[in-house]
């Protein structure tokens, strides 16, 4: 089922690229911009969680830097019954999470340095136990396409905005206009925002359920969302906002338009919801 919505999901993507691309350069605007998807759906699905990583500063993190870290992940894994995924540091302080890759052969984990220091074991354990439900239920494959995509579709409308500005948008006769072009790059970035309010917030409930089955704790990670949460209001995160949903609380700040169409749901919600589970 996950594989079929990224299938619609990037078949969605071609779509708008051609749509974009006549408006901007008429049929052969249109002819250029459904290459661009064709590639970019290809990058996308085989290279995004790279781009994942590498959009969120993250790195590579060793066992010898952190044992504990690669102890829980190995347990939960075990329990799981999935493979061992590659761990990295995003460096911010803020405390926060993400799963990234399209299978859970090629997954990843990613943690801030923030949330090693203020979490306990529990919660770190029911953190870590969130991250590996993504990749089990294999809702992770969507998350990271909608980080590339969007990343993507917001880059090419600033290139876009910027060539009208200096007059590079084709006339009317050519099948293009300049108001289209400037237009639709103003409308592509919430295109792509929109793109992001695809992925279902469902997917963190559920994620939240498998995770706490998994520990056999939903108190661990109750507790960690609360400490993640009302971390998140306080200490910024520089990160790109494409990545927002793929972490485990929104990692922009209160003030922040994008948390108003924030792809999460309430941290309050999936607490109480973990406090009534019985296990």
């Amino acid at each position: 089922m996950n594989n079929f919505r990224a299938w619609l999901f990037m078949g969605l993507l071609s779509i708008l690229l051609v749509l974009i691309g006549g408006a901007v350069g008429g049929r052969a605007g249109a002819l250029w911009f459904f290459l661009i998807s064709l590639g970019l759906n290809f990058f996308s699905y085989y290279f995004s969680d790279r781009v994942a990583i590498s959009m969120t500063g993250s790195r590579p993190v060793s066992e010898e830097e952190a044992p504990e870290l690669y102890s829980i992940v190995r347990g939960l894994a075990q329990r799981a019954r999935l493979p061992m995924p590659r761990l990295y540091i995003t460096p911010s302080m803020q405390p926060n999470a993400f799963a990234t890759g399209r299978n859970p052969a090629n997954s990843a984990v990613a943690v801030t340095q923030g949330l090693l220091q203020i979490l306990n074991r529990s919660e770190l354990e029911g953190v870590l136990a969130h991250e590996l439900a993504h990749i089990r239920n294999r809702d992770v494959l969507i998350g990271t396409l909608a980080a590339t995509i969007a990343g993507a579709i917001t880059m090419i409308a600033n290139i876009i905005q910027w060539g009208a500005i200096f007059g590079m948008g084709r006339d009317d006769e050519e099948g293009g206009s300049y108001i289209g072009s400037l237009l639709l790059a103003l409308v592509a970035p919430v295109a792509a925002m929109f793109i992001q309010l695809a992925i279902s917030r469902s997917r963190e409930f559920t994620a939240d359920e498998t995770g706490a089955l998994l520990t056999k704790n939903p108190g661990g990670l109750a507790n960690a969302l609360l400490k993640l949460d009302s971390a998140a209001r306080r200490i910024p995160m520089q990160v790109n906002p494409a990545t927002s949903h793929m972490f485990i609380v929104n990692p922009l700040s209160a003030e922040s338009l994008v948390r108003l169409f924030s792809t999460h749901p309430p941290v309050s919600e999936r607490v109480k919801r973990l406090n009534e589970m019985r296990i």
